[in-house]
């Protein structure tokens, strides 16, 4: 049985790792947080995230441990790399943590048999040319294959996506990622083969796209919204093109939570770093904004001082608890802050968030949905 090793088993990792538990592979999970990890190996983990708790009761293959030398012990042959790399101000991206385990395996010497590592996390463009060398010094071969998915939705996700993207300066590397998604993978995706420079322009660019193509459907929902027409029917028909599609075409909120945000100011900094002014980004982020404002007021004149005004849920997603950059949350608290009576319904965990941070801002409603 082949065995691989997952380095950061939070929410994405954990999820990779029990996918790739059920196809057949031996897994061996890493994570610095002790309380985790034994939650983890007895099976008494809680997690919100749809079929984890499941696969891990199920499952039979796969240990955590706080111990990198574990994957040396178990001689895993593909080690898959899936820590933070936060933004930092400038809204670049820090592979602080990245760094860190690349100096553990430093620390580990050249190794007598090839391994690869695989790096799922979200890099700016270069930084794995930046690694690759002294990688190769110590026999590691290096790919970069960063993931498509939804919080909410992770584990179908990588069941099912649309590309499977695998950047790296080696061919037959190439070739062993693609025969781990073939077994991972219940749909028939497509490979996308490139450079490792190749890829982490890819990732970023590809969500850059879709906040793009969010705030051109909000900013047409909203001029039509000023003149009493219909944001709803204009977008289904402007989508019915096959040119432009109706995903993520729709009038709603803006774009937000731990990805798109994020995404899309990295790469704009990346291209001002090469002296391309990335001007299509930054009108993105620009609109996110204004709609943001659109909204606020057009709901301030929608409700009265008497009315309250329920918002259903406030994560960035429905159905998830992140509340990071979310919109509807932005909206919300815009609101209340003005005067209106704002009730959220929402699960005890994000209402304990909310209360955390806002006090007694809202009103709420615990749903036990």
């Amino acid at each position: 049985m082949e065995k691989i090793a997952i380095i950061g088993i939070g929410r994405l990792g954990l999820c990779l790792a029990l996918n790739l538990e059920r196809v057949g592979y031996s897994v061996v999970g890493v994570d610095l947080n002790q309380q985790y990890v034994d939650s983890i190996n007895s099976k008494t983990i809680d997690s919100s995230e749809p079929l984890v708790n499941d696969y891990l009761k199920e499952s039979s293959n796969f240990i955590a441990t706080t111990k990198i030398e574990e994957v040396f012990f178990q001689k895993c042959q593909f080690i898959f790399i899936v820590v933070p790399t936060p933004s930092s101000l400038s809204g670049e991206f820090s592979h602080a943590h990245i760094d860190s385990i690349i100096t553990e395996l430093e620390n580990h010497g050249k190794q007598s048999t090839t391994k690869h590592i695989i790096i799922n996390s979200t890099c700016m463009p270069g930084y794995c040319n930046s690694i690759k060398e002294k990688l190769e010094y110590l026999n590691y071969t290096l790919t970069y294959n960063p993931e498509f998915i939804a919080q909410g939705t992770i584990i179908k996700d990588q069941q099912h996506p649309d590309q499977v993207l695998i950047g790296s300066s080696n061919p037959q590397t190439g070739l062993f990622i693609q025969n781990i998604y073939s077994k991972l993978c219940v749909n028939n995706p497509i490979f996308c083969h490139m450079s490792l420079t190749s890829a982490e322009i890819t990732k970023l660019a590809t969500n850059c796209f879709l906040t793009t193509k969010i705030s051109f459907a909000n900013a047409i929902g909203d001029i039509a919204t000023k003149v009493g027409a219909e944001p709803e029917k204009i977008l289904e028909a402007i989508g019915a093109d096959t040119r432009i599609g109706t995903k993520y075409f729709k009038y709603g909120f803006g774009y937000g939570g731990p990805c798109f945000p994020r995404d899309n100011k990295a790469f704009t900094q990346f291209a001002s770093k090469v002296d391309y002014h990335m001007l299509i980004s930054e009108a993105t982020d620009k609109a996110n904004e204004t709609h943001s404002d659109f909204l606020v007021n057009d709901w301030q004149l929608k409700y009265s001082k008497q009315e309250t005004i329920i918002f259903d849920s406030v994560t960035y997603k429905k159905d998830t608890d992140i509340i990071e950059e979310s919109q509807q949350l932005k909206l919300a608290v815009a609101l209340a802050k003005s005067g209106k009576k704002v009730l959220i319904k929402e699960k005890s965990a994000v209402v304990k968030l909310l209360i955390d941070s806002y006090g007694d801002l809202f009103l709420y409603q615990i749903d036990a949905n």
